[in-house]
């Protein structure tokens, strides 16, 4: 449906505001609450139903309702003051005021309900010599599929479309991918319908297709990721879960799915643009070729990866993520210790991650390194804005879980940080940054005074492939205080392999406790032992 009112849309199959035809950016939650106020314009909204529909029922501060509705009323030309479209009802609630003018949305060219059963329907919604495709260019695009119920279940019959929708709604936080609407996609539910043809007529990349079956007291939801180009299947999962428990878990189940297809995503991108001639690459192809660079994590593999993101930058002067990309390959020069001049390329983390925000506010990997210039600042709290900025915006992206939890560590809130990681190391147990990953969690266990999961985190960090010496500095730290001393030595010896100029000094320069005593312990630990 679209809702019209004052030179704006209100799109809410493509979950977009627009002004005459133009998307304006608005973060998720504004762009929900203008949806329920715009779409219930005939009554006042109240705080309540806000709440339910904003925060899952969570009850936040009034700060946190105005600043959303101060946010909704600048994206629409409103403010405070005037409140000519969004008008305060004290005591009770919100109301849209604007004269609203409803429509159909484009994408629904005939009923919901009206599902297309071949091929020879699909190609008449455009016409014989108009194949229906999207206009992503070269971005990569999925649709979704309806989730078939193969089990008969007259309870369940509506959950293949509630998970589906689900997923798309998640999948539409991706900026940087194209999401066919649920009113095109939805229409081809006929099992019959070959997959890899329906891709083509759609236009897209990438293929979501899944079931869900009975069997007793469990249920099964299994889902499929379609490469159309080569005609494969490039991820596929199974979730076991009790029937009574699915309806509560299918947010769940949506999340673990989003998660996974954006990192199956962005693996396949990166393959598909290392097999691309070098003088022969676009921005897109450059940028996740910089990305496989990039999680290599060492000095010359960053080198590379920040060549690809300026080629990428160079072939599209608007692209938000390889400025990004720029802003954390200098990041990690400063971080990992790989140049003699920090400063030069502090300045450029900050400088690109800036300019990454400018073209694209709303996408968290540019909130992402933004925090992370901001940390290298030495400002813990306002990366920590910045980084919960980005989880905001995608809840499930691991990466920024864990720089949450690294800062929230630095802070020495270790149940902040406990609960962050552990959420990403789920999302993501195989991550490039899982070493980082298991010594951060070893770290908040630390400081909870939680020693015996302390030592089994560090334990596994010292595991994981891919070390440097900023974990292997936390493990030290674990083992020391828990009076392990022979394994603190070895820590400290294992450090001196990797970087023989290392130093204490180095480590506390990002990890600077903020608590006096934890910081002075942390460092004696460190200088008794040798670093």
């Amino acid at each position: 449906m679209i809702h019209r009112f004052s030179g704006y849309e209100i799109d809410t199959e493509l979950y977009e505001l627009r002004l005459d035809g133009a998307v304006v950016k608005v973060e998720p939650q504004v762009y929900s609450l203008l949806e329920l106020l715009v779409s219930n314009s005939d009554r006042v909204v109240t705080k309540d139903e806000i709440n339910k529909k904003i925060w899952d029922g969570r009850i936040v501060s009034d700060a946190a309702l105005n600043t959303r509705v101060k946010a909704a009323r600048q994206a629409i030309g409103d403010d405070g003051k005037a409140q000519k479209l969004i008008k305060t009802i004290h005591g009770r609630g919100f109301r849209f005021m604007g004269r609203v003018e409803p429509e159909p949305a484009v994408s629904q060219i005939a009923s919901v309900n009206d599902d297309l059963t071949s091929l020879s329907d699909i190609s008449k919604l455009s016409g014989p010599d108009e194949p229906v495709t999207n206009k992503s260019g070269d971005r990569p695009s999925i649709a979704v599929l309806p989730l078939q119920v193969l089990t008969p279940n007259e309870k369940y019959n509506g959950l293949g479309d509630a998970v589906s929708q689900e997923i798309i709604v998640e999948l539409c936080h991706l900026h940087w991918l194209h999401v066919i609407a649920r009113a095109s996609s939805f229409r081809l539910r006929n099992p019959e319908i070959d997959l890899s043809e329906i891709g083509l007529l759609l236009g897209v990349r990438y293929l979501l297709t899944g079931t869900i079956s009975f069997y007793n007291d469990t249920s099964v939801v299994t889902v499929e990721l379609m490469h159309i180009p080569d005609n494969r299947i490039v991820w596929a999962e199974r979730f076991n879960r009790p029937v009574e428990d699915l309806l509560e878990l299918r947010l769940t189940i949506s999340s673990h799915i989003v998660m996974a297809v954006e990192s199956k995503i962005q693996a396949v991108e990166a393959a598909r643009a290392a097999n691309v001639p070098t003088e022969n690459l676009d921005a897109w192809a450059a940028y996740h070729r910089g990305l496989w660079h990039m999680y290599r994590f060492n000095a010359s593999d960053t080198e590379i990866a920040q060549n690809m993101f300026q080629r990428a930058v160079d072939a599209d002067k608007n692209f938000c993520r390889a400025y990004a990309g720029l802003s954390y390959t200098n990041f990690q020069k400063v971080f990992q210790l790989y140049t003699p001049d920090a400063a030069h390329h502090r300045e450029l983390a900050r400088r690109h991650a800036e300019k990454s925000l400018e073209l694209d506010p709303m996408d968290p990997f540019a909130n992402l390194v933004k925090g992370r210039s901001q940390w290298l600042e030495g400002d813990v709290e306002s990366a920590l804005e910045w980084t919960s900025r980005s989880t905001e915006i995608n809840p499930n992206y691991a990466t920024a879980l864990y720089n949450k939890a690294l800062l929230n560590s630095i802070l020495c809130n270790g149940e902040g940080g406990a609960e962050d990681i552990t959420k990403a190391i789920g999302l993501s147990p195989i991550d490039p940054l899982i070493q980082s990953m298991l010594a951060i969690r070893a770290l908040s266990a630390f400081l909870n005074k939680d020693n015996e999961s302390a030592l089994s985190w560090a334990g596994k960090a010292l595991r994981a492939p891919n070390l440097h010496p900023y974990a292997v500095a936390i493990a030290a730290i674990v083992y020391g205080h828990n009076g392990k001393d022979e394994e603190a030595r070895q820590c400290v010896e294992k450090i001196r392999q990797q970087n023989s100029s290392f130093t204490r000094d180095d480590f506390f320069a990002r990890f600077s406790m903020k608590d006096a005593s934890i910081l002075e312990h942390s460092r004696t630990l460190l200088k008794n032992y040798g670093l």
